[in-house]
């Protein structure tokens, strides 16, 4: 595999640019927008060929989307605890859509996308203790939507209506440094997307260099709902617990920002 120095890559991104609509080149049109651009680079997923490579990311998003941008995944503290499979899922958890269809009867799911501006329609939210330097998951029943009405009956059967005890939570020092690990430096690469007869053709149009990650900015983001955390777990399978990002909030995450074009 061929390695590049850093201008190298840079000057690699902006010809990928000028190259206006690139298909999708993975069998079966699998992949996307991240592994498209990994296949031009000739590079193996998120190995990027440069020197301290380990300090670099590189991270897709489209355009113009609502969607948002995975940073990484982990699981709450306490680890011993299993908080999703063991708690979050039997005590909270509800109905999957699809019990008694594609899954058991019994099926139950737990799916959450929640941050530290406002709480769910269930009631959960994220919240950030300062002097306790953690990252928390609340629960109160009393901000829980009447629709839910009956789902919120289970709960209190099962473990009563009070916040979660004990609650799940993410150290300071252990989230720094999962995140700095993961986002340290980045390029952030924006394309936008369209198809045709059933394939998908991207243009590569933004690329910005992102250095110095900085926590207390990440902290911020998701008091201001920019970062989001999102619980996804079924009876049958935790698809992981992900910190995700909304449209254009990652360079708000660093103290330099270099647009390359």
């Amino acid at each position: 595999m061929k390695t590049f120095t850093k201008d190298e890559l840079i000057n690699k991104l902006i010809k990928l640019t000028k190259m206006g609509w690139v298909a999708n080149g993975r069998f079966g049109n699998h992949g996307g927008i991240g592994n498209t651009l990994e296949d031009y680079l000739e590079i193996e997923e998120n190995n990027l060929p440069i020197p301290n490579a380990a300090e670099w990311e590189l991270k897709t998003q489209r355009l113009n989307t609502s969607s948002l941008t995975t940073l990484f995944h982990t699981e709450p503290s306490p680890r011993a605890v299993g908080f999703v499979p063991k708690v979050l899922l039997p005590k909270y958890g509800w109905s999957h859509q699809k019990a008694g269809k594609k899954y058991p009867k019994n099926e139950m799911s737990f799916r959450q996308t929640i941050h530290g501006k406002s709480p769910s329609d269930r009631g959960f939210m994220v919240k950030i203790d300062g002097l306790e330097k953690k990252i928390l998951i609340s629960f109160d029943p009393n901000k829980v939507d009447k629709k839910h009405k009956k789902w919120l009956k289970t709960v209190e059967k099962k473990v009563g209506l009070r916040e979660l005890d004990p609650q799940p939570y993410w150290g300071f020092d252990d989230l720094e440094h999962k995140a700095g690990t993961k986002l340290l430096n980045c390029f952030y690469v924006q394309a936008d997307v369209k198809k045709e007869k059933d394939k998908e053709f991207y243009w590569y149009k933004k690329v910005i260099m992102l250095q110095k990650f900085y926590f207390e900015n990440f902290l911020k983001a998701i008091e201001e709902s920019n970062i989001l955390i999102d619980f996804d777990a079924r009876t049958g399978h935790n698809h992981g617990t992900k910190f995700r990002m909304r449209q254009n909030c990652l360079p708000a995450l660093y103290k330099k920002v270099m647009v390359i074009i």
